[in-house]
C-alpha cells in the first residue's frame, strides 16, 4: 500500500477549514438483544447467543426490547434532544455476510430523539457546544474475522469467519450536525466529544462503553474547504475507531492527508476509510453510500414506538448531572489542582478514578495508579487502562499498601499480575509471595549480614552520621528482593546503634 503524502498540520489549516461530523454507536447493556430474547453478552463462544430472528430465518418476527427503548430515551434526554411522540423502525437494505437478513432494522426519517446539543470541555476549560442532529435505535451486525492475511483485513485473506453473537445487540447511533469552527482544535474536539459521550452513557448506566470491545465506536467524518469558500468539501468517514486517542489521531491524519491532495490539485473521494492503530494511518474502504442506496422503507413487522409522556418525564427526572458539572464537582471534592485533574480527564479516566474512590481508595492514590502505572501498562499493551483492571482491584491494591502488606514497588508487580489475569491483588500477592516481610527476626538477620560486610557503618551512625544507614538499608532491601519495609529496617538499625 502506497504511503499517503501529508501536509504539515499548521500549513493545512492556513489553506483549508476543517469541517467535522461524528457518528457514535453505543451498544446498550440490556440483558437481551434488540429484537429477540437471545442473551446480550460478550466473549462467549462464537454463534452461541442466537435466536432465529438474529439470523433472519424464515418466519421469525422481531419484538422490540422495552428496556432498550427506555435507555434510548434516557440517552436522548441527556443529549438535550426532543423525544419524538412517535418514532418508527425502518429496513436499511444492504448485503454483507455479518447481516443474516440482508437488511438492518434501524430508524431513518423518524428517530426516537432529535435536535439536541452537548457541551464538551477541552483540556484548558474551553467549552465547545456540539450540535446533535439525532439519536436513533438500531441493531448491531455480527462480526467478521478475516483469516490468512497479514493485516487481519479482507484484502489478502484466505477466508473469513462470521460470528453472529453480536447480531441484534441494541445500539443507539448518535449523529451530530455539521461542526464548523473547530480549526486547529479539531483533533482535540473529536477526542473530547467521544469522551463526553462515554461519560454520559456510563453515568446513565446504559452501556459498558468499552471502546476496545466495540461497546462504543466512533465514525469520524472530515472534509476540508478552501478558506473563504462556502461550499463544503467532499468528506471521508473513518470507521469504528476504537480509542479516544485514536479518534484524535485519525482526525489529524485525515486533515493532513486531504490537504496534501487538495493542495496538489487533486480531488477527495467520498469513501469510508479504515484506521490502522499500528501505523497511525487510514486506508480506503468502500465508496460511501448515500441514504437512497439503502432503499429505506418502514419496517412492516414492527409498530411505531409511542412512549407515554409520563415515562419521558420519569426518565428526565432520573437523569444524572451533566458531564461539565460533574467534572467541577469531582475536582472540588477530590481536592485536585487543575493539572492533576487534567491528567485524569485527558486520560479518559474520570469514571475509573471515581469508581476507585467509591471503593474506598483515596483520590490521590486512585489518580496515581490510573494515570501512572496503569496508563503505562495500557500503552505498552495497546489497550485501554480501563480494560486491564477493575476499580475495585485498584482500591484493594492500595488497601494492601496502606496496611503495610506491600510497598509501592511490590504493588507495581502485583498490578502487573492483576492486569495479566492472575487474579485479585491478594491472590497475586499469595501466588507470587510478594508480601512485605514483617518478621523483625528475619529483618535483624539480614541487617547483621549487611553489617558484617560494612563494619564501619555502625561507628559512623554512633558518631552522628545517621545517613550512613542508607547503605545497610539498600543491602537489606536487595537481599530481601524488595520485600522489606525500609522504614522498619532503618528503625532496627538505629536501635542496634543505640545499644
Amino acid at each position: 500500500m502506497a504511503k499517503d503524502k501529508l501536509l504539515d498540520f499548521d500549513e493545512a489549516l492556513e489553506l483549508f477549514e476543517p469541517v467535522l461530523g461524528f457518528e457514535v454507536h453505543v451498544e446498550l447493556n440490556t440483558k437481551t438483544k434488540m429484537f429477540s430474547a437471545a442473551p446480550n453478552s460478550f466473549g462467549r463462544e462464537p454463534n452461541t447467543d442466537l435466536a432465529p430472528v438474529d439470523l433472519g430465518l424464515p418466519g421469525s418476527l422481531p419484538v422490540v426490547n422495552e428496556q432498550a427503548v427506555r435507555y434510548s430515551i434516557s440517552l436522548g434526554l441527556a443529549l438535550g434532544c426532543s423525544i419524538a411522540p412517535s418514532s418508527r423502525f425502518a429496513r436499511k437494505n444492504y448485503f454483507y455476510p455479518d447481516m443474516g437478513k440482508n437488511y438492518q432494522i434501524s430508524q431513518y426519517d423518524e428517530p426516537i430523539a432529535f435536535e439536541g446539543s452537548v457541551d464538551v470541555e477541552l483540556a484548558d476549560g474551553t467549552i465547545v457546544t456540539v450540535p446533535i442532529e439525532r439519536a436513533h435505535m438500531e441493531e448491531d451486525a455480527g462480526k467478521l474475522t478475516h483469516v490468512g492475511g497479514s493485516t487481519g483485513r479482507i484484502q489478502g485473506a484466505e477466508h473469513s469467519l462470521v460470528d453472529y453473537n453480536r447480531a441484534g445487540v441494541p445500539l443507539v447511533e448518535i449523529v451530530t450536525k455539521v461542526i464548523y469552527g473547530a480549526e486547529h482544535r479539531a483533533p482535540e474536539i473529536a477526542k473530547a466529544y467521544v469522551q463526553t459521550i462515554r461519560d454520559i452513557v456510563l453515568s446513565l448506566g446504559i452501556s459498558d462503553a468499552k471502546m476496545e470491545r466495540g461497546n462504543l465506536r466512533c465514525d469520524a467524518n472530515v472534509s476540508l474547504r478552501p478558506r473563504g469558500q462556502e461550499k463544503l468539501g467532499t468528506r471521508t468517514e473513518t470507521k469504528n475507531v476504537n480509542s479516544m486517542r485514536s479518534v484524535e489521531r485519525a482526525v489529524r491524519y485525515e486533515i493532513q492527508r486531504q490537504a496534501a491532495i487538495l493542495a496538489a490539485g487533486g480531488t477527495i473521494t467520498q469513501e469510508t476509510r479504515h484506521w490502522h492503530e499500528d501505523t497511525g494511518t487510514t486506508s480506503p474502504g468502500r465508496p460511501k453510500s448515500d441514504a437512497d442506496d439503502y432503499r429505506y422503507f418502514p419496517e412492516p413487522d414492527l409498530l411505531p414506538v409511542v412512549p407515554a409522556p409520563a415515562l419521558i418525564e420519569e426518565l428526565r427526572a432520573a437523569l444524572p448531572e451533566p458531564p461539565a458539572a460533574r467534572r467541577r464537582r469531582l475536582k472540588e471534592s477530590w481536592g485536585f489542582t487543575d493539572l492533576e485533574f487534567q491528567d485524569v480527564a485527558n486520560g479518559g479516566l474520570l469514571a475509573e478514578v471515581e469508581a476507585t474512590v467509591a471503593a474506598g481508595c483515596s483520590p490521590s492514590a486512585a489518580r496515581k495508579w490510573w494515570t501512572g502505572e496503569l496508563t503505562r501498562l495500557a500503552n505498552a499493551a495497546g489497550r485501554e487502562a480501563s480494560d486491564l483492571v477493575a476499580p475495585s482491584d485498584v482500591a484493594a491494591l492500595q488497601g494492601l499498601v496502606d496496611a503495610g502488606t506491600l510497598t509501592d514497588k511490590l504493588a507495581r508487580q502485583v498490578l502487573e499480575g492483576v492486569a495479566a489475569g492472575e487474579g485479585t491483588p491478594q491472590e497475586v500477592v499469595d501466588a507470587r509471595g510478594l508480601a512485605v516481610v514483617s518478621d523483625d527476626g528475619a529483618l535483624i538477620a539480614a541487617i547483621d549480614e549487611a553489617l558484617a560486610s560494612q563494619p564501619d557503618v555502625m561507628e559512623k551512625i554512633r558518631d552522628g552520621k545517621v545517613q550512613a544507614a542508607g547503605a545497610v538499608i539498600g543491602a537489606v532491601m536487595k537481599a530481601m528482593k524488595g520485600q522489606a519495609d525500609a522504614a522498619r529496617v532503618r528503625e532496627l538499625i538505629l536501635e542496634r546503634a543505640a545499644q
